[in-house]
C-alpha cells in the first residue's frame, strides 16, 4: 500500500429483508461511479454484512483524503443515493446514515 494511502473504515445500516437487492445493486455498479470513485483516490473498497444486525462494514483505501462518504456534492452520487434509498437508513439528502469507525488495530 502507498505511504499517503490512507484506510477508512464506516458502518451503515441495512434495512431488513433487502439483502440480496442491496448486493445485487452493488454488483451492477454503474460504470460512471466506479469511474467516479476511483478518479477521486477510492479503492480497495469493500462492504461486509452482519446479517445479526443487519449492519453493513464498510472499507476502503483513499488517496488525497476524501472517501466515498465525503463526495456528495458529485451528482452521480446523488442519483446513486436516491437509488439505494430504499434499502438502508439513509438521512433527509438521502445519503447512508454513515458512521466513522476508529482503527484499533492494523497489522501490515
Amino acid at each position: 500500500m502507498e505511504k499517503n494511502v490512507q484506510r477508512l473504515a464506516f458502518k451503515m445500516k441495512l434495512n431488513p429483508g433487502f439483502k440480496e437487492e442491496y448486493r445485487k445493486r452493488h454488483a451492477a455498479l454503474w460504470p460512471e461511479m466506479r469511474k467516479m470513485l476511483k478518479d477521486s483516490g477510492v479503492g480497495n473498497y469493500s462492504i461486509f454484512l452482519d446479517e445479526e444486525t443487519n449492519i453493513l462494514f464498510a472499507y476502503q483505501e483513499v488517496s488525497g483524503g476524501t472517501g466515498s462518504q465525503d463526495l456528495g456534492t458529485e451528482e452521480i452520487v446523488k442519483k446513486w443515493w436516491k437509488y439505494m434509498r430504499d434499502l438502508m437508513e439513509v438521512n433527509p439528502d438521502d445519503s447512508p446514515v454513515s458512521i466513522p469507525l476508529e482503527e484499533m488495530f492494523y497489522m501490515e
